[in-house]
């Protein structure tokens, strides 16, 4: 069986402006299993990177805070903790890898130093060049040692991924998070990655909180997913019943871009308009604006609970009624 691993209840983030603070994140709830990824998707400004800054409560910026809810890890809320009770799960118990590995390497230290970082941070003395070794050998990368001598800019682009992913893995967390972490690769250097994510998933049952605004990652990789949008979540379910039928307009409109139905198969298609700005969220559903199936004097007034539907979730008005089935079909536009 498996046990919840880490469990955010309601999670805001607010960031201070003055007097005043903008939340940017509204109360998100999702769980992760152990030995389970888990994705949280959704077009860039959604709020997913502040939502899995939050769990580490690693912002970066100093006006970015915590503002409510909780997140449980290993039945402890971080969210709760002081900084050097922090300092010590970091790394210790979740890991966190992020987008660009050129933005977090130092350029002037070898790898296998930066690799072996949190094993100095939390104390550690004896072993850690064969750790360094073991890491490199488990991230499958050929001649460890020769690697561990390298600096990043030696080192190819899906290499350096690695070598974060080691690091991050260093000190065994039970929880990596990993934030687009195959964004800036090419198409076969990012297939590399994501199978190297499931291996590690699998041996070590590693619970994964995967971010990426692609739900073909999340296809390919995890096992449940979490939609975002505009600082929500507007639905989540396990990873084959959403694909098969997606119950949210914004959903259907995402997986519209990657697999067109064969009436669209000689067009692209894109959701008209964009994310809102955080602070400046429409009344009623925060969809509602590009949503073609959105109600006047319902969507527009009323913000949606979240209700349960079947194995899953979503935030919508609409989403139980026919109208809602294939929210972008022409019928529905016209």
């Amino acid at each position: 069986m498996t046990a919840t691993l880490l469990d955010i209840r309601k999670l805001s983030v607010d960031i201070a402006q003055g007097r005043h603070a903008l939340r940017v994140v509204n109360e998100v709830s999702l769980t992760v299993e152990r030995g389970e990824a888990v994705g949280l998707v959704g077009e860039s400004g959604s709020g997913k990177s502040m939502t899995a800054f939050a769990v580490m409560n690693l912002f970066p910026s100093p006006h970015a805070r915590v503002a409510a809810g909780e997140v449980i890890l290993n039945g402890q809320d971080l969210a709760a903790l002081t900084a050097d009770a922090l300092r010590r799960v970091r790394g210790a118990q979740v890991g966190m890898v992020f987008q660009d590995p050129t933005s977090y390497l130092d350029p002037l230290m070898p790898v296998g130093r930066q690799i072996a970082e949190p094993l100095r941070a939390h104390g550690r003395t004896d072993g850690i060049d064969a750790r360094v070794l073991e890491l490199l050998d488990l991230m499958e990368l050929p001649q460890a040692a020769a690697v561990a001598r390298k600096y990043p800019h030696e080192l190819s682009g899906g290499m350096r991924q690695r070598i974060l992913i080691a690091s991050a893995l260093a000190m065994k967390p039970a929880l990596l998070i990993a934030d687009e972490p195959t964004t800036a690769l090419d198409v076969t250097v990012q297939a590399g990655i994501l199978k190297l994510l499931t291996k590690l998933r699998r041996e070590l049952q590693l619970g994964i909180l995967l971010i990426t605004h692609d739900l073909a990652v999340v296809a390919e990789t995890c096992q449940r997913v979490n939609v975002m949008y505009a600082g929500q979540i507007i639905e989540a379910d396990a990873v084959e019943p959403l694909f098969k039928a997606p119950r949210h307009p914004y959903t259907q409109g995402l997986l519209a871009s990657i697999l067109s139905p064969a009436s669209r198969a000689n067009s692209l298609f894109s959701i008209p308009g964009g994310v809102p700005i955080a602070g400046q969220w429409p009344s009623g559903c925060r969809f509602h604006p590009r949503c073609p199936i959105a109600r006047p004097g319902v969507c527009d007034v009323a913000a949606p609970e979240r209700v349960a539907r079947g194995s899953g979730a979503d935030r919508c008005h609409l989403s139980g009624e026919a109208v809602a089935v294939d929210a972008w079909r022409t019928e529905a536009l016209s």
